[in-house]
């Protein structure tokens, strides 16, 4: 069931589809013969693919397709579904402090701006509880940037002010930006899974 070969799409256990990895979760059971999620998806052992969305992940545990798929009595925690969204949660953070690390990603409403104007950002981010007045001022950068011929900038709000801080050291990150790099690559990938997952 795990479709070894790399350009073979594997199979999401509740619907049935065809979908790319990125598109999916493996999961795994442990000795104990409980299930896991392998988000690295290096763990031995059988393994079955869920669409990377919590109400798949949930229709799985409602409807014991675990055990289906793994052929073998295994028991999935009621709280797996919320498990895997905190897991890709950390996942992402620890993605935006190696953004951080890596000396792609600024902070600070000013610094954002030149950066977005001189088309130098990947992805704009904002505190989830940042005011609407910085996020709107920032879109009409960024539309300014697009109208001049640059690229789409993706936004994403996945934290709190304080989460953000916390993570780039920093005493109040409402506004940060990651510039073009493998690292800023990684973190928006982590957080489109994480988006994805959540809609």
């Amino acid at each position: 069931m795990d479709g070894e070969d790399e350009l073979n799409p594997r199979t999401c256990i509740v619907s049935r589809q065809r979908l790319e990895k990125e598109q999916l979760i493996r999961f795994v059971a442990g000795p104990d013969d409980l299930v896991y999620p392998d988000l690295k998806e290096n763990l031995p052992g059988r393994g079955v693919w869920v669409e990377a969305k919590k109400t798949s992940v949930q229709a799985a545990i409602d409807k014991k397709l675990f055990a289906k798929g793994l052929k073998r009595q295994v028991k999935a925690d009621e709280n797996l579904a919320s498990l895997v969204e905190r897991l890709l949660a950390e996942r992402a953070l620890q993605a935006l402090a190696l953004a951080k690390k890596a000396g792609l990603l600024i902070s600070g409403f000013a610094k954002v701006d030149h950066e977005i104007r001189a088309n130098n950002v990947d992805l704009l981010l904002h505190a989830n509880d940042a005011a609407e007045d910085g996020k709107r001022k920032l879109a009409s950068a960024t539309a300014f940037v697009k109208h001049m011929g640059g690229d789409e900038i993706p936004v994403a709000s996945c934290w709190s002010g304080e989460e953000m801080s916390a993570v780039l050291g920093l005493g109040n990150a409402t506004h940060a930006a990651a510039m073009p790099g493998g690292a800023s690559r990684n973190l928006i990938a982590a957080i489109r899974k994480l988006e994805n997952y959540r809609s």
